[in-house]
């Protein structure tokens, strides 16, 4: 059984555990990021719409069960960078309130302040090189029609990490929305924060490395030594950082306590996996009789103040794109037709937090893993997603606009957070404000599972933020003094 020892591991490469391993490496420790997946091809498959839309080529094909049994599964991908390659590169802080418990809504509060992610927010949005992008001229008249009927519709602008010269290149531009760039022209975690790694000697990415097991003292099980890969070889670290999502992270932690018997003593178990958050999403198709030729789209975030969970930005879709949103009994030509004269759009509701809505792993692993989530247990999120929904297809319907909408069910789990939450108290929570495991010492969690509320827009910047904050916790604390050590050959004494 091989061994090795490194200052920190991290399990995986996506926003947080990206951010993470940049902060840590970047601090002079020694670093290793394991990824279950490996890199993403650059032969342009990541922009083809059949390989990525109805193949789902690059798509996870693990089985999971529903909380009454019925098989799933969840649009989950394995990959350097993890879902940052995909995702639509929108990248919003969460507001001050969203950091503020919301009892009517269901919605947990955070143990810190948003004043405290701050600097982390501003360290993530620099190395994103996060840029805003004009509105487009379908976009700006439809904006225009809608203020005109009712100004409580708030235009603001979108943050974007993509690079300006995405405009040059029409096939990425119309093709960035839920595809991996083939050219690196959209900021995800690989390119912003990986590629800055690759010269350092204290850094290794280990691809194609699944983490069976955690590994913990024989002394102490409290205390996290490790990593068990798949093989059986056993990696060793002062410190590791789970960041494999908030659909596994909590998977290989419940295993852990299972094994050691301390999912029976400790506070904090039997939180492990609960609270899934997913947001409320629907996708939306607004059809007008003629042509868009609006190239980027996703430019702006509009909400109304009826509505303070939700919100709504245009999807970065083409008309190809778009006409796959349209109902399969459509003709192709015509859904390629209306494809072609219409705007996407995504909806976006943040949901409560239920202990019911989990995540639940096998601890013997002999049956597969079970996504328990339930939008009825969220009632307050579900009223105001359905009205938040009636009232945009209302004012689109006043503007001339026929939208058809579509909800994203169970398999979208895109948006996932929740299920290791943060939180000053353990029997409430699973990790405290600085990212630790309540109870156990050498192990943190850098994903958005921390995430007790997720706020009504993308979460992704927050995960960045918060892999930034822990990765610099961690690279403060005092590390331990190397041994000295007597030379044989000249009797002169040196630091190991």
């Amino acid at each position: 059984m091989s061994t090795h020892q490194y200052d920190a591991i991290v399990v995986g490469s996506g926003a947080g555990g990206a951010a993470a391993a940049y902060r840590l490496a970047r601090a002079g420790l020694q670093v290793l990021l394991l990824e279950k997946g490996n890199h993403l091809p650059a032969d342009g498959s990541t922009l083809d719409i059949g390989r990525v839309v109805r193949d789902g080529a690059f798509l996870s094909r693990e089985r999971w069960v529903d909380g009454r049994g019925r098989a799933i599964t969840p649009e989950e991908r394995f990959n350097v960078g993890g879902k940052t390659k995909w995702y639509g590169a929108a990248l919003l802080r969460m507001a001050d309130g969203e950091f503020l418990p919301d009892p009517d809504h269901q919605c947990l509060g955070w143990p810190l302040t948003a004043s405290e992610l701050a600097p982390y927010y501003d360290e993530a949005e620099r190395l994103l090189a996060v840029r805003i992008f004009d509105r487009e001229p379908d976009l700006a008249r439809l904006l225009d029609r809608l203020e005109a009927r009712d100004p409580r519709w708030r235009a603001s602008v979108m943050p974007m990490g993509l690079d300006a010269q995405i405009l040059a290149d029409r096939a990425e531009a119309s093709h960035f929305d839920g595809f991996s760039s083939a050219r690196n022209l959209k900021a995800e975690a690989e390119r912003s924060f990986l590629s800055l790694l690759r010269s350092r000697e204290n850094f290794c990415l280990q691809v194609n490395s699944a983490v069976k097991s955690l590994v913990g003292s024989p002394e102490s099980p409290t205390t996290i030594t490790g990593v068990r890969l798949h093989d059986d070889s056993e990696l060793r670290a002062r410190s590791v950082l789970l960041a494999a999502g908030a659909l596994h992270s909590p998977r290989l932690l419940s295993r852990y306590l299972a094994a050691t018997g301390l999912a029976e003593s400790l506070p904090a178990a039997a939180q492990v996996g609960r609270y899934l958050k997913l947001h409320l999403l629907t996708a939306m198709v607004a059809l007008s009789p003629t042509p868009k030729t609006d190239l980027i789209r996703k430019t702006v975030l509009l909400t109304h103040e009826r509505f303070p969970h939700s919100s709504v930005q245009p999807l970065g879709f083409d008309g190809e794109l778009i006409g796959t949103l349209v109902p399969s009994f459509v003709p192709g030509p015509l859904r390629r037709a209306i494809g072609q004269r219409s705007y996407g759009f995504f909806l976006v509701t943040e949901d409560g937090s239920d202990p019911r809505n989990r995540v639940v792993e096998d601890p013997r692993g002999s049956a597969p893993p079970v996504l328990d989530y339930d939008a009825a247990r969220l009632p307050s999120a579900a009223r105001e997603h359905r009205a938040f929904t009636q009232a945009f297809r209302g004012i689109l319907a006043r503007a001339g606009v026929i939208a058809l909408t579509k909800r994203i069910g169970l398999s979208g789990t895109a948006h996932a957070c929740g299920s290791l939450i943060c939180g000053a108290e353990p029997a409430q929570s699973v990790v405290d404000r600085d990212g630790r495991v309540h109870g156990l010492h050498g192990v943190y969690v850098v994903d958005g599972s921390v995430l007790p509320r997720s706020s009504r827009v993308n979460p992704s910047l927050t995960i960045y933020a918060w892999g930034l904050r822990v990765g610099d916790l961690i690279a403060r604390q005092p590390r331990p003094t190397p041994p000295l050590q007597r030379s044989s050959e000249s009797g002169t004494t040196r630091v190991s």
